[in-house]
């Protein structure tokens, strides 16, 4: 049977080895003999054409039944409008039931305020309250349009010149609302193509800048100027047409991921060197650094105008609410003309316009507000320098008190519950209310978590000193018990 096989192949081959042979099947292109596929491409033509001349299958049409109907309706499945609930989501912060002044109301308990940043101690102030007040009878509570349409109010005017002049910058634009004030600064000048250089560390405000500009970002190591420097030489070493975009540093004063001030004064360098410019966001900084309060620029020296762009919301030190954009009068001017937060947002109301006025004419009047802020800090540094299984990760000047642990659990999930669980012994045993640096899914920052403590003026030695016995008690309890 197999020999049977195997002269049927061998004959075979034999017959087509013969057509392919024969001279039919053979070529002279430019006098060169080729030994061609003559036969085997006239039966290939062939078939092509006869079934390019054939119809193609159509199924035939008839509609659907409405069993078939409602088969495929009970089959679809929709996409969730929201992700799955998971155990974080479920967290809910504790309720405020008073003003989030240096003592609050949780739960029906006074307990002392570390949430709030709230650096002056200007929440519930009495000067601002009569300020709102006398407002509110005079203007009423909102502006009902954006300040391109009839929603400027001479108290928005006011308050822009006095944020000018407090700063020594040539003029100010207001947003309604803190965060806008980057979502909006930030894609107004840098568009799709032009590089950003950014920070890690910064907040998600400034990363959803970034984002909505559709600029090229790259992040250098947080608050490390040998990385920043590499990060801008590799740039304008290897992009041929870096001298043709437009680029920028952004930075924060006092970051509000870890408590760490930006060192300016290498930052200007580096910006002039390499012909960069610098949006600065003193959210944080703004009326705490500085012997008056004035910001990064006063606490390092430099001049106002060495920065470009000056963000800042004034939702801290200022407790009121919105934010406002410094700097130059073309760079102002060119805000209101395409910042889409300034745009198209309803104005600011003008009763915290008003509030922001008055609380800088509170801080001028009483720099004492500053020494009492950097006298509370050093109070609270000293009394967390030897708490067990933490480090002191912000700097020595920051109103931000961060607290990192030491060893990590190597998740930051697992390292954010133990954060908490110490944060709700603190309120629930001392009365002290703490946060851990808890983040939305929506920010990218990846620096480790921590225990965020913001400092005010307003509270006293014994607050300071409560915080930091109730703290050092109970990391001592839970972190003992974990390691």
């Amino acid at each position: 049977m197999a020999s049977t096989v195997l002269n049927f192949m061998n004959t075979t081959l034999d017959w087509v080895t013969y057509a392919l042979d024969v001279p039919s099947a053979r070529a002279i292109v430019f006098g060169v003999h080729i030994g061609g596929h003559l036969f085997i491409e006239v039966f290939l033509l062939v078939v092509i054409l006869f079934l390019l001349s054939q119809k193609s299958y159509k199924p035939p049409k008839r509609p659907l039944t409405n069993k078939e109907i409602d088969e495929l309706c009970d089959e679809w499945v929709p996409e969730p409008l929201i992700p799955s609930i998971n155990e974080d989501m479920l967290y809910e912060p504790p309720v405020l039931e008073s003003a989030a002044g240096p003592h609050t109301i949780i739960n029906g308990k006074e307990v002392v305020n570390f949430a709030s940043a709230n650096y002056l101690g200007f929440i519930g102030h009495q000067r601002l309250l009569d300020s709102c007040s006398s407002s509110l009878e005079k203007y009423g509570v909102g502006s009902c349009g954006p300040r391109g349409f009839y929603g400027t109010i001479d108290v928005h005017l006011d308050c822009e010149a006095r944020i000018a002049k407090f700063l020594g910058t040539p003029d100010s634009i207001l947003y309604s609302y803190g965060l806008s004030t980057m979502f909006s600064a930030i894609p107004a000048f840098s568009k799709k193509g032009d590089i950003i250089v950014a920070d890690e560390g910064v907040h998600w405000g400034i990363q959803n800048g970034l984002y909505l500009s559709r600029s090229t970002v790259v992040y250098f190591k947080h608050n490390d100027m040998d990385s920043l420097r590499e990060t801008l030489e590799n740039f304008t070493t290897k992009n041929k047409r870096a001298k043709k975009l437009r680029r920028y540093i952004v930075v924060e004063a006092v970051y509000q991921n870890s408590g760490q001030i930006a060192p300016l004064d290498e930052i200007i360098k580096l910006k002039e060197k390499y012909r960069f410019r610098v949006l600065l966001d003193e959210s944080n900084s703004f009326g705490v650094l500085g012997s008056s309060g004035r910001g990064l620029t006063e606490y390092y020296g430099v001049p106002a105008d060495k920065l470009d762009i000056i963000t800042a919301a004034m939702g801290h030190a200022l407790a009121t609410e919105g934010g406002f954009c410094t700097g130059s009068a073309r760079v102002i001017d060119h805000q209101r003309l395409s910042s889409s937060g300034y745009v198209f947002s309803a104005s600011l109301p003008p009763y915290l316009a008003s509030a922001a006025i008055t609380a800088i004419d509170v801080l001028e009047e009483n720099p004492n507000l500053i020494t009492k802020l950097k006298n509370n800090i050093a109070v609270l540094w000293k009394g967390l320098s030897k708490i067990p299984g933490f480090t002191i990760a912000s700097h020595p000047e920051s109103p931000i008190v961060y607290l990192r642990l030491e060893k990590s659990t190597g998740s930051m999930k697992d390292d954010l519950h133990l954060l908490e669980n110490i944060a709700e012994r603190v309120l629930k045993e001392d009365s002290v209310f703490v946060v851990a640096s808890r983040r939305s899914t929506l920010d990218k920052c990846r620096l480790p978590v921590g225990i965020r403590l913001f400092v005010s003026a307003g509270h006293s030695e014994s607050d300071l000193l409560k915080a930091s016995e109730s703290l050092k008690r109970v990391a001592a309890l839970v972190l003992g018990g974990h390691n």
